[in-house]
């Protein structure tokens, strides 16, 4: 079995690839797209760190790949639909860095607040600016962490050892469970008004993409300190650009940018800006950890079948795994769905199963559920392996129960989600072999393929409503590919499940949500 190490993975690594029976490996870094196009379908397995792209093009040359392991979290380089509908394995080693990457947002904040890297540069140049470089102490000072996943919450853990006063924003967190471990939960408002420090680690999603934005700035207090050592983007640059100009913020520290590497960045230009190249998880101990655990993996996974963090495909054997198949792919559908439905922290997921299955173990579809609903929540250390784990650490309860029967369908999965904000039901069946469907939402029945661009709209049960839908989308050439209607048991309002060929952009969703019989639109994306 071959294996293409295409990117720097260390000696480590490739030393344990070389001395296991049974498998070669190729060691070539650095190659255009073209030239690895040219060579993928030798191998069976790909190792990854960042750099190489994984394209949908790359693995429709892949004709051989069986898995694609990629030595650290991130997999915005890996289109992983692509990848599960090829039946390529996705690998990452969610665990391997965090600590690193918390290390480093304390230091960039020790730096940020003392002026280490101005006084270093100006000291080298020969001057002595020991006025003009007066830092302040971080002791009693209030860090606002936005995101209490695995790095904040060692972020947090740090910055209390260092006697700062600690608040959290999490959304998809109960506060009591932060509040357990000795922090404030709040508000996202309440935190930009407070905080002497903000700190983001929260994944790159459509909603988190300009969060730190101007608006934002302007609730935070004068003076205030942004680290940003998640992911570019998530802080508005542009915004973080007039904020500094302003002195709204006294300084940033910045370890990932909105293009990586940046060109030009006027962000460069403000002696209260620090920065480094992505160095969150770049520590030996990090570097090593993560080398490891991919070798580890492959190996694993090329001789014995053993799939471990896998991304795209539970832990099971390949037999159960054709099996389990469709029902895997509607159970996560179901999750995404209720991730996007759900509104306020998870307190409890009841997972039912009714009619016949066939015999077949279901603990990997519960698992799969978990996956859909948690990874917009915590994205990219959320796995097939880990999320019951995730789910536990987050203080949700998760309640299974089967039944042979089931009143309309050969088989049905319900999901309720209760938050502490409302109750949401989703249920799903497979029809045929392997075509999922989603059947109910909430009180409503209907017949929803889970795909595409999807919207979610609520609106009065009057002549023209619907009509005013229509006229709007194709005022700006966005195409329904399908529509479904059904109506509340109240009898005065629809709920109206909508597929576009494209995206509808966030403008054209405020132009629906203003016209006179619509109550609410939701994009969803499954």
């Amino acid at each position: 079995m071959k294996v293409l190490v295409s990117d720097d993975l260390g000696e480590i690594g490739i030393r344990m690839f070389q001395e296991e029976d049974g498998i070669d490996v190729d060691v070539k870094t650095g190659l255009p797209p073209e030239e690895l196009k040219a060579i993928i379908a030798e191998y069976e397995a790909l190792v990854i760190r960042s750099a190489t792209k994984v394209t949908e093009e790359l693995l429709e040359a892949a004709s051989n790949l069986k898995v694609v392991g990629r030595a650290g979290i991130g997999l915005d380089n890996v289109d992983i639909p692509a990848a599960t509908r090829r039946g390529v394995v996705v690998m990452n080693t969610p665990t391997g860095n965090v600590i690193t990457t918390a290390e480093h947002t304390i230091a960039m904040m020790m730096a940020l607040s003392r002026n280490i890297p101005m006084g270093t540069a100006t000291l080298k140049s020969g001057q002595w600016e020991k006025k003009r470089l007066q830092g302040q102490e971080i002791y009693n000072k209030w860090l606002g962490v936005i995101g209490y996943g695995k790095i904040g919450s060692i972020v947090a853990d740090r910055a209390k050892g260092l006697r700062m006063r600690v608040m959290i924003h999490d959304p998809f967190i109960a506060p009591d469970q932060i509040e357990k471990a000795g922090y404030k939960s709040v508000s996202l408002e309440e935190l930009y008004h407070k905080s002497d420090y903000i700190s983001v680690h929260i994944p790159r999603l459509k909603g988190t993409m300009g969060l730190i934005s101007t608006e934002a700035f302007e609730q935070m207090k004068d003076g205030v300190m942004i680290i940003n050592c998640a992911r570019g983007g998530i802080v508005d640059e542009d915004a973080l650009n007039q904020a500094l100009k302003s002195g709204k913020v006294g300084g940033a520290a910045l370890d990932v940018f909105e293009t990586e590497p940046p060109e030009a960045c006027r962000l460069f230009e403000y002696d209260q800006v620090i920065c480094t190249p992505h160095l969150g998880a770049s520590t030996k101990e990090a570097q090593t950890n993560v080398a490891l655990a991919v070798t580890e993996q492959i190996i694993e996974y090329l001789k014995t079948g053993t799939i471990i963090n896998a991304v795209n495909v539970p832990s099971v054997t390949g037999e159960l795994l054709t099996k389990l198949g469709p029902y895997l792919s509607l159970a996560e559908c179901i999750g995404v769905l209720q991730a996007q439905l759900s509104k306020g922290p998870v307190k409890k997921v009841d997972i039912e199963y009714e009619g016949n299955f066939n015999g077949l173990g279901l603990a990997p579809v519960s698992t799969a559920i978990l996956k859909g609903l948690l990874t917009p929540m915590v994205q990219d250390v959320v796995n097939f392996v880990n999320s019951p784990h995730i789910a536990k650490e987050m203080g949700i309860k998760v309640t299974e129960s089967t039944s042979a029967e089931s009143d309309h369908f050969i088989n049905l999965i319900t999901v309720r989600v209760i938050t502490t904000d409302m109750t949401t039901k989703v249920s799903g069946t497979i029809y045929g072999k392997r075509d999922p469907r989603i059947v109910q939402i909430n009180n409503f029945g209907l017949e929803l393929i889970p795909e595409g661009h999807l919207a979610l709209i609520y609106n009065l049960d009057k002549p023209g409503a619907i009509g005013s839908i229509g006229i709007t989308l194709g005022k700006h050439n966005i195409n329904i590919s399908r529509m479904q209607v059904g109506q509340d048991q109240d009898g005065e309002n629809n709920i109206i499940f909508l597929r576009t060929d494209t995206l509808i952009p966030d403008q054209v969703l405020e132009e629906l949500r203003a016209l006179p019989m619509i109550r609410t639109v939701t994009p969803l994306e499954v």
